[in-house]
């Protein structure tokens, strides 16, 4: 009896990984291949971020994010604690920094616990010293079940998950072009092409243009958003012991810069958020002309500008002044001096953006023929990654079968 044909998953991080492993579990019939145009999984997003466990407090209660980050965090515990992954619940403090601040944070509050988050706790300026005694602050949120985890160790596990179920993950095997094979797809790669029955598209940075090749409706342009950090010097780590976050300000689209304990030692301080001119560019002189024409040429981009424009600019000179970033940090850390930082890494956020301007809040799947995209999962993704996993794995099951899958809360 010839063997079906694969369904192929774009993309070997974090949630193109958790897809072809959920999908590999439920459906064992069908063979499941990962191509990965990299050299090593989580080579992007998955491996650039500052391995965070966001437990799902600053989403809209009902929204993908909100539930995924809860289901999510959670499934990712067990995982790492099965696996013997390294990660730590170490807790996170959310800070208020003057009184006006102070309704935002019990709004968070409110909407943690909405979310179903345990244990959270509002702190007054002496009990936040307690748990932070460099922390200078009107009030504070203490939210327990966030921690921190190694999520490359994360990514390496899923492969080998997925090949113990029989799949495959292709690396240095880079997608150039698709064509229609009848009720199938044709992909053309620089290692041969591969027929597949389903493509699930996890691609992330370049979610959009495989979304766009693969014939899906309604796909918002990804924009790429550089993240520099800096890292305490070793001898001043001691001033940070949880996770230390500011309150979200409304008229800022991310959540500004904070402290963050990284699980293999250290503490990363960040980070800025400005316009990338690469899709994959780490560095600050990184420019590839096509990706910086393809967010340049999108009308949602200058105006998203327009409604951003003191934030841009804020985050641009903090991006070059190492004084104008420390003022920032000290409003959570007041004893902080420019001279505690020295240069840390830096990471590309995929956000997809509408027309007019405003960053698709939520996680975004669509379905086109004979294929499912995700087209924006940004941060908490590499969380909620086991759960989004599954999500994708139900959607494309039904879509395999021709039946359809009710998901509360999935865009």
């Amino acid at each position: 009896m010839k063997q079906p044909d694969p369904v192929v998953v774009i993309g070997a991080g974090l949630v193109g990984l958790a897809s072809a492993r959920a999908f590999a579990r439920a459906n064992p019939r069908f063979p499941v291949i990962v191509l990965e145009k990299e050299s090593a999984v989580a080579s992007h997003q998955s491996g650039h971020n500052s391995g965070v466990l966001h437990a799902g407090l600053y989403y809209r209660p009902g929204s993908a994010k909100a539930r995924l980050a809860v289901q999510g965090i959670r499934a990712m515990v067990e995982y790492c604690a099965d696996r013997g992954i390294p990660y730590e619940r170490c807790g996170k403090l959310v800070v208020s920094v003057d009184e006006s601040e102070v309704p935002r944070l019990r709004a968070l509050l409110d909407r943690g616990t909405a979310n179903g988050l345990t244990g959270l706790r509002w702190l007054s300026p002496s009990e936040a010293r307690e748990r932070e005694p460099e922390v200078d602050c009107t009030a504070a949120l203490h939210v327990p079940e966030e921690g921190i985890v190694d999520f490359p160790a994360v990514a390496r596990s899923l492969a080998r998950d997925i090949a113990a179920l029989g799949g495959e993950v292709r690396i240095d095997t880079a997608l150039s072009a698709v064509h229609p094979d009848g009720k199938a797809w044709r992909l053309e790669t620089n290692r041969g092409d591969v027929r597949a029955q389903f493509v699930v598209n996890c691609a992330g940075l370049h979610a959009d243009r495989v979304a766009n090749w693969l014939k899906a409706p309604d796909v918002p342009p990804i924009i790429p958003f550089r993240g520099d950090y800096y890292k305490l010097r070793h001898d001043r780590e001691h001033l940070v012991r949880h996770l230390i976050y500011p309150v979200p300000d409304p008229a800022f689209p991310f959540l500004g810069v904070h402290f963050t304990r990284l699980i293999g030692g250290g503490v990363e301080c960040g980070p800025s958020a400005v316009l990338a001119l690469k899709r994959e560019g780490y560095g600050r002189t990184d420019v590839d002309a096509r990706d910086a024409l393809s967010s340049m040429s999108y009308p949602g981009m200058w105006r998203f500008l327009g409604r951003h424009p003191a934030m841009v600019a804020a985050e641009l000179w903090r991006t070059a002044s190492r004084k104008a970033f420390t003022r920032r940090l000290q409003r959570l850390l007041p004893a902080l001096e420019a001279s505690d930082l020295v240069p840390g890494g830096s990471g590309v956020r995929a956000q997809a953006i509408t027309r007019d301007g405003r960053l698709v809040e939520d996680f975004l799947f669509r379905e086109g023929p004979a294929s499912l995209h995700v087209l924006n999962a940004p941060s908490p993704a590499a969380t909620a990654s086991l759960a989004i996993g599954d999500v994708v794995a139900r959607r494309a099951i039904a879509s395999i079968n021709g039946t359809s899958v009710s998901l509360k809360g999935v865009s």
